[in-house]
């Protein structure tokens, strides 16, 4: 083998290897400033580093000078030596440089070394240290790439973290200018291919993951970026929650992440405005997912405001305030004509007939209040799933809204 001819390897060090590397010894400091001088020379980005970030470059360069020459001594007791070189530099040392970067480096000083120990060592010694030298170059690369590795490993558990955090405080309701910041700081813009700020919670069932399967919440991001939306997602126990930013459609893009979702509904939150509003949406979806078992029939996905009376029987005070609000309320509006009018369509069970005859009106007068009801309302009583929204609307406004003399609930 050449390198036990040469004297390194297995067994006992020669003399002739021993004084060969305490030469190489002496010359390290040469090296080191030389080293310095070519990455200077021949990276354009090196100059423009702070003088602290080049520094920490050339404590590294020259400890890995220092290394190179202990592992040249003696390989077999220094074999760890190429992973420790990179110790003395902080951990943000990843930050400041990329790994592309940090190749470029290495190539750079051990071109540098090749090129300068035919100047500073005996003709006899040049052969075997560069053969060494390409030898240990080759760890080095390894050890670099594991230290990066490890970096993005870190990266990632970190921004999962963040995510999950911020994912929280918009459920929650606390979403406030940390909360964007933290959010900007994972990338998050709010914007899609559109360019729209508007946001929506998307909520489901987690999947059920598998040994060695992908991480779901960066398979989810990556499709809802390739649908054209921006997205945060975390998983919050047994359910799966994704925020969708600059999007005006949010149930096309929960169509084609409902792969990703576990078994059953899909609930898509209101749009609104930006990330400091999201909790309307979520709120809103949240309470859909629980009551969403009640419609089994109900489409996947399903936007909140779809099971307004699922989320008024389970609960849901916003829900039960919409409907008053926005399906009551209007009804009420002049002499109520409108209101008696489905009221008695609804009780006479959907027979148009049946309810002239109990208003004593003609049946044309009641299709023709029954179509002002869907246009004010968004529900036509000839639907019969508007039809039961429209009960449930009823219901809820006479309870929130007692006529004079009654008692509310």
């Amino acid at each position: 083998m050449a390198s036990r001819s040469a004297g390194y390897g297995r067994g006992v060090a020669t003399k002739g290897h021993l004084a060969r590397a305490e030469r190489l010894q002496g010359a390290t400091g040469a090296l080191a400033t030389a080293a310095m001088a070519a990455m200077d020379e021949k990276l354009p980005w090196f100059g423009k580093l702070s003088a602290q970030d080049r520094s920490w470059i050339g404590l590294v360069a020259q400890s890995g000078i220092t290394a190179f020459v202990d592992w040249f001594r003696d390989p077999e007791a220094h074999s760890a030596m190429p992973t420790r070189m990179f110790g003395s530099a902080p951990r943000e040392f990843t930050r400041v440089i990329s790994l592309h970067q940090t190749v470029d480096l290495l190539r750079t000083t051990i071109e540098m070394i090749e090129n300068t120990i035919g100047d500073l060592l005996p003709p006899e010694d040049v052969p075997v240290v560069r053969e060494a030298m390409q030898r240990y170059a080759r760890e080095v690369a390894f050890a670099a790439a594991t230290v990066y590795a490890k970096a993005a490993e870190m990266r990632g558990a970190w921004d999962a973290r963040l995510e999950a955090l911020v994912v929280d405080s918009v459920i929650r309701g606390e979403a406030d200018e940390s909360v964007r910041s933290r959010a900007s700081a994972l990338g998050w813009t709010g914007a899609g291919t559109t360019g729209s700020t508007e946001v929506a919670v998307v909520v489901g069932r987690a999947p059920e993951s598998e040994p060695g399967s992908a991480n779901v919440a960066d398979v989810v991001r990556h499709a809802a970026r390739e649908a054209g939306a921006d997205a945060l997602c975390a998983m919050q126990g047994d359910r799966l929650v994704v925020v969708l930013g600059g999007t005006s459609k949010p149930v096309e893009i929960a169509q084609n992440l409902a792969q990703w979702f576990g078994p059953g509904p899909i609930v898509v939150g209101p749009v609104v405005k930006d990330l400091m509003a999201a909790v309307t949406s979520a709120r809103a979806a949240v309470a859909g997912l629980r009551a969403a078992p009640a419609w089994p029939a109900a489409p996947r996905p399903v936007q909140a405001d779809e099971l307004l009376p699922e989320r008024s029987l389970s609960g849901d005070g916003h829900a039960r305030r919409q409907l008053a609000s926005d399906v009551y309320g209007p009804l009420t509006i002049g002499d109520g004509v409108l209101l008696d009018t489905v009221s008695a369509y609804l009780d006479s069970g959907g027979s148009i007939e049946a309810t002239a005859r109990a208003m004593f009106i003609h049946a044309n007068t009641v299709r023709y209040r029954l179509k002002r009801v869907a246009e004010i309302t968004g529900y036509s009583p000839l639907n019969p799933r508007d039809a039961f929204t429209l009960r449930v609307a009823l219901a809820m406004g006479r309870l929130l809204n007692p006529e004079p003399g009654s008692t509310a609930l």
